[in-house]
């Protein structure tokens, strides 16, 4: 059988909003039909705590105060989970996959995503799996990547969060998906040597194509911008995607 074509794009440090609103329009071209191909978004943030459905704020263990002074916003998301945060150096990647097609349930995708950040650790020399009472990768008793998936119409967004070489400060001023008493690591603190983010971003992405048995085309956001005419570009003649 022939494998699916998914798009995806390899996007530099870019703001947690910027990414949703980028995702939500996605879907939303997705759910009618005016875009056919699934999408995969490889990315960073700049410092931000997320909430999902289940809240979380009372997971915050600082004031609004202080992380105005840190310069670190707080957003509500329609994601599962709970608190969470997203910094340089955390490889991110969201799935817009259509579900149906996929034939992938909530499980199954929850369960290949954390298989992608168990192999890429692998890749780096790290030994990473699963705990069976909290969804995720861990390393023992630390958590190493989470997961929190939606799903809009058979559409799914949001995805996984792998910590490579991040400054994990920010994880304690939180109980990091609503789990106190949570340590979180990285690929670096386990590796305890410099782990280049590049390196992790193709092992995620070769890991990506593996466990959704798809195969991956690299695009430029500018060509999805203008094939979803999100930009205000006349796309008539324009390529379709």
């Amino acid at each position: 059988m022939t494998r699916s074509t998914c798009l995806y794009l390899e996007l530099p440090l870019t703001d947690y909003r910027e990414a949703w609103e980028l995702q939500r329009k996605i879907v939303t071209a997705k759910i009618s039909r005016s875009l056919s191909r699934d999408v995969i978004l490889v990315l960073e943030h700049p410092p931000v705590y997320t909430l999902g459905r289940r809240g979380g704020i009372e997971n915050l263990c600082v004031s609004k105060a202080f992380l105005e002074r840190k310069g670190i916003a707080v957003v509500p998301v329609e994601r599962g989970g709970d608190i969470t945060y997203h910094g340089p150096g955390q490889l991110v990647a969201y799935p817009l996959l259509d579900i149906q097609r996929t034939r992938l349930g909530v499980t199954d995708l929850v369960g290949r995503l954390e298989d992608v950040m168990i192999h890429t650790a692998a890749a780096v020399g790290i030994s990473a799996g699963r705990n069976p009472l909290n969804r995720g990768v861990w390393i023992d008793n630390a958590k190493l990547g989470s997961i929190g998936i939606a799903i809009r119409k058979g559409v799914t967004f949001h995805g996984m969060a792998l910590n490579v070489n991040l400054d994990l400060t920010p994880f304690s001023w939180i109980n990091p998906c609503g789990l106190q008493g949570v340590a979180m690591t990285s690929l670096e603190k386990e590796a305890g040597r410099a782990v280049d983010m590049q390196e992790a971003r193709q092992a995620g992405i070769a890991n990506l194509a593996g466990a959704l048995d798809m195969h991956l085309e690299r695009v430029e956001l500018e060509t999805v911008m203008r094939s979803l005419d999100l930009s205000g570009v006349d796309t008539a003649d324009g390529p379709k995607l």
